[in-house]
């Protein structure tokens, strides 16, 4: 589902829809700039044009594998007479364009991804386009920025949930009296509960099969693993106090990793942490 985000551009509002990891703009909302009325007839006389056909042509042979050349080719031929008319739905209908995509409706509209809005912005207005591609900007560093809070949140989070699950472990499995070198491979082997879980392996299998890696298993981790890492500490510290045995406490945990591995494998969020 393609989610939605607004700017204002020189007192017009224009509507951004996220599909993927593409940014596609209103054209509907850019032809508004000129025709509040009928901003579908502003775009229509804007696709009739040759150096337009020549344009989304040219991006959807770039982008575009499945992209139709035979019937681009005729659009590209009729553009400029007097006859032709061409619609963002003919052509998305004829060529199979995946540039502009286009819905009727109280709801629907025309957006285009951003390189083909841009170049429609330019025909609208230079001065329109510069403020456009200003605020756009400005949306997307603002994203930047509320990505990285939340990571740096995350981060913090999984200090704050590592220090939850030592105490636990602290609390309820560590008998008193014990040395230091006991103690440390309480840990260790609470540590492997978790790495058997996430990873399919401990620590020392790892590092056997990785005798040359310059770091740990955990160094070596996606940033979906780590996410999930962080999670699994602090649920496992709450299996720790609920008395449940090693055994059932790594397979639980192992459904869970299982579960919020799919989940974070379709975020698009942490795929552009990448």
């Amino acid at each position: 589902m393609a989610k939605k985000k607004t700017i204002l551009v020189v007192g017009t509002e224009i509507t951004i829809s996220t599909r993927g990891e593409k940014d596609f703009i209103s054209l509907t909302d850019i032809a508004k700039y000129r025709n509040t009325v009928e901003p579908f007839s502003v775009i229509n006389n804007w696709m009739r044009s040759r150096s337009t056909i020549d344009f989304i042509g040219l991006w959807e042979a770039l982008n575009n594998p499945d992209f139709k050349p035979i019937e681009f080719e005729r659009f590209r031929n009729e553009a400029g007479n007097n006859y032709f008319v061409l619609s963002p739905q003919r052509w998305i209908e004829s060529t199979n364009a995946i540039g502009i995509v286009s819905k009727s409706g109280r709801y629907g509209g025309t957006f285009a991804h951003k390189d083909i809005a841009f170049e429609f912005a330019t025909w609208i207005s230079s001065e329109f386009k510069l403020y456009l591609i200003t605020e756009f900007q400005r949306l997307k560093t603002d994203e930047n920025k509320r990505l990285k809070l939340e990571w740096n949140l995350q981060r913090t989070l999984a200090k704050i949930n590592y220090r939850i699950h030592t105490d636990a472990i602290k609390e309820n499995l560590i008998p008193a009296e014990l040395t230091r070198s006991q103690i440390n491979l309480v840990y260790a082997t609470e540590a492997d509960i978790l790495n058997m879980a996430l990873f399919g392996k401990t620590a020392k299998q790892w590092r056997d099969e990785n005798g040359n890696a310059d770091g740990n298993l955990r160094d070596f981790a996606s940033i979906e693993q780590l996410v999930i890492l962080s999670n699994l500490e602090s649920i496992n510290a709450i299996l720790i106090q609920q008395g449940l045995s090693q055994s059932k406490r790594l397979q639980q945990l192992n459904t869970i990793a299982i579960m919020q591995m799919t989940s974070l494998m379709k975020n698009s969020s942490i795929r552009k942490l990448k």
